[in-house]
């Protein structure tokens, strides 16, 4: 685990980051604040990738609470099939529905408690929602986050709570909307976990981590 990066060292790597890619967005497909939180949901141990190739159908016909209870959990169970737990997370689906229907009038709430509430939805889920739907910035850690913040030092931590404070508490509050964008992407195409690809990496000059690709 590498040391806390100062906060001009910090600001040096966003500020790099921002000029790449200056409105960075989350590559999970959803066309309103339910479709995107239960795909998000349904990301658990599960691909981006694997759960837009899944989730197309569906939502064509299933973008509401209602829609998707009026569906079914067998035909969601059907759509979802290639998702890993795809069984326990189709009854959470459906959970999640029939409480957005009855406690929350149809609509996703814009609390991280009240999101927290769903089934299936834990801090992580919550706070990409947060992020995505309502821009609030809130800093959703995931594998790749976890992994660049303690290899980097941008946001060191023994768990995803620490990392998560990590973030809150040391980067520039200009770059925290998009902070977390900014970093799951950094994880997943750059600062990979087998092969990191620390020659061609912007931020080469300020991380400390060693490069294990020479």
């Amino acid at each position: 685990m590498a040391k806390q990066l100062d906060y001009h060292t910090l600001r040096e790597i966003f500020t790099r980051f921002q000029e790449m890619d200056p409105a960075p967005e989350g590559e999970l497909e959803h066309v309103n604040a339910y479709t995107l939180v239960v795909a998000v949901a349904l990301s658990a141990q599960a691909t981006d990738a694997g759960v837009n190739k899944a989730t197309r159908g569906l939502f064509a016909v299933a973008d509401t609470p209602q829609k998707m209870l009026d569906l079914g959990i067998d035909a969601v169970t059907e759509h979802i099939k290639t998702i890993g737990l795809f069984r326990q997370k189709a009854k959470n689906v459906m959970k999640m529905s029939q409480i957005l229907v009855e406690e929350f009038g149809g609509e996703v709430p814009n609390s991280r408690a009240a999101l927290q509430s769903l089934p299936g939805v834990g801090r992580k889920t919550a706070n990409v929602v947060l992020n995505m739907w309502w821009n609030y910035p809130a800093q959703a850690v995931d594998t790749h986050i976890y992994r660049v913040g303690n290899r980097t030092g941008i946001a060191p931590g023994k768990n995803v709570d620490v990392v998560e404070r990590a973030i809150e508490d040391h980067i520039p509050a200009d770059f925290q909307h998009h902070a977390h964008h900014w970093l799951i992407l950094h994880g997943r195409y750059t600062c990979t976990a087998r092969k990191p690809l620390c020659r061609t990496c912007i931020i080469r000059d300020l991380c400390p981590y060693e490069d294990k690709t020479e």
